[in-house]
């Protein structure tokens, strides 16, 4: 039986995704990342190899272990971290990604067929010349604005251009019959909301740490005006796109990298939504310059209507009843059972 590799196991969407691959019957998952994954996530995972994705000792103990069908490839450094230490986020993003498009291409010529790479990238690839331009452009395709304004959409662009050469042009000067290429997929998600795992360092989690303190009933002060717009989706429904993406017959994909979209409200309508389900905490205001200056520089809404085509993606586009339908209630569990814990 081939295997499955999960990069950035222990993170917020690797963790999310071992569960949700582990529900729906992947047997054979091995996991990587710097530190050990929470032990309900080992449990669900055939085996764990620690270890950074910029080494090339962990890429040859992976391809020496293992074989591998298929990886999700989650590990790297989000934007606010990037731009705390920018040469550590292109070692991770961009050497990383290298490594693990080397051990995909390394297993697709022992194995004579082509082995997935799912690359998780995002809407920070995308740079709006002004707030004004972002207000009145609509929604942008996967072609347009790709001019990002921080070292991780930097990282994430030249990434999806490694993986489309590993896909199509690698060994060009070679004979056609000799080339050994993978088969490269890519997402760019938009910021995400998760119930069950703490937001990690993006610049888009002013979403889920309002989310997390009103849940809890304390204030909020919100490092973005009330009137920042960008878009967001559900952890579910992120996991699901991952997925359907890969499912997908190769036949029907017109392009590699992909948009999914599913709501964008305001930050100012994200707390009002929330201090109705959740009355005792409050929201203030304090936006910080920088991080301002990078969420004006994304879109407020994106294209999506490509992956609609191409692989049937769709998603319910109400972010109140997304709220209702899985956010408030497993976010009031997660603080119901730490309560009692608690007693």
């Amino acid at each position: 039986m081939g295997t499955t590799l999960i990069t950035g196991c222990a993170g917020e969407v690797g963790s999310s995704l071992v569960h949700y691959l582990s529900e729906s019957g992947t047997e054979r998952m091995v996991g990587t990342d710097l530190r050990a994954p929470r032990s309900e996530v080992q449990r669900r995972l055939s085996a764990v190899c620690l270890g950074n994705i910029s080494d090339n000792s962990l890429i040859e103990e992976l391809d020496g272990q293992f074989e591998i069908d298929r990886i999700f490839h989650l590990a790297g450094i989000l934007s606010s971290g990037g731009e705390r230490n920018p040469q550590l986020a292109h070692q991770v993003n961009v050497t990383g990604t290298l490594n693990v498009l080397e051990l995909a291409r390394k297993q697709s010529e022992r194995q004579s067929y082509p082995v997935q790479v799912v690359l998780t990238s995002t809407i920070a690839v995308y740079g709006l010349p002004s707030p004004a331009v972002k207000r009145t452009v609509g929604a942008i395709d996967e072609d347009e604005y790709l001019h990002p304004i921080t070292m991780y959409g930097a990282n994430k662009l030249y990434c999806e251009s490694l993986g489309n050469y590993y896909a199509n042009f690698f060994g060009l000067l070679e004979e056609v019959s000799t080339r050994t290429k993978i088969d490269f997929r890519c997402v760019r998600y938009p910021g995400l909301l998760n119930a069950h795992t703490l937001p990690t360092g993006g610049t888009s989690d002013y979403a889920p740490e309002m989310v997390h303190a009103l849940a809890q009933g304390k204030s909020y002060s919100c490092f973005v005006r009330p009137d920042s717009r960008i878009p967001f989706m559900m952890m579910p429904d992120a996991l699901r796109a991952l997925v359907m993406l890969s499912d997908a017959p190769r036949s029907k994909l017109t392009r590699s990298v992909y948009n999914i979209a599913a709501f964008s409200p305001s930050a100012e309508e994200i707390a009002l939504l929330l201090s109705r389900r959740f009355p005792h905490g409050s929201v203030t205001y304090a936006p910080h310059a920088q991080r301002q200056m990078i969420v004006d520089s994304w879109p407020e809404h994106i294209d999506d209507s490509t992956a609609r085509r191409d692989w049937g993606w769709e998603t319910n586009p109400s972010f109140a009843e997304a709220l209702d339908t899985y956010l408030v209630p497993a976010v009031n569990e997660r603080y119901y059972a730490q309560s009692v814990a608690n007693l």
